[in-house]
């Protein structure tokens, strides 16, 4: 474990996810000290065989800390993202699980600013749609293509002004 103890998340989000599904309380594998102890924005992303099978997350933290907003992303993920069904226990054993936390958003004057590889992006236009994109997303290789998914995410037509900012972000997988 590294000493901020980051590396702990995805256990986290896997334990968490564990004990909801087998109705218990979870019981985190780490302590809220240190970097764990602030709040910032999370994303957790499920895969089973490399393929997507959750991912849900948020762009200002809902809880106190990194365990507790961990914890929370976890379950949203395998149990209410609307693309997939319930992740089940047999499904958990499988998956592998991404905690991402997010840095503070910019805004950009121009997509020029922009690289898929290194920067996630948030989308808003006029009529409150809203779309983000976490970085260096399989398939997604230029700034086209980043703003084009991210744009269909949020329902923003082609052509349409939108308001773009960027942000860094932490990934801490399980995967080997």
């Amino acid at each position: 474990m590294t000493d901020s103890g980051l590396d702990a998340l995805p256990g986290v989000a896997r334990e968490a996810i564990r004990a909801f599904l087998e109705g218990r309380e979870p019981r985190s594998p780490v302590e809220p000290r240190g970097d764990l102890a602030r709040a910032a924005p999370v994303f957790v992303t499920l895969r089973i065989a490399g393929a997507l099978r959750g991912c849900m997350g948020d762009l200002t933290p809902r809880c106190a800390n990194l365990v507790e907003e961990t914890m929370d992303r976890a379950v949203t993920a395998a149990i209410h993202d609307p693309r997939f069904a319930a992740l089940t226990v047999d499904e958990l054993d499988e998956a592998t699980i991404d905690v991402t936390i997010l840095g503070p958003r910019k805004p950009v004057a121009s997509p020029a600013e922009l690289d898929p590889k290194v920067y996630g992006v948030d989308v808003s236009d006029e009529k409150g749609r809203r779309g983000v994109l976490l970085p260096d997303v399989e398939g997604v290789d230029t700034v086209e293509q980043q703003l084009a998914v991210v744009r269909r995410k949020a329902g923003i037509p082609d052509g349409g002004d939108m308001t773009i900012r960027r942000f860094r972000v932490l990934k801490v997988s399980d995967a080997g």
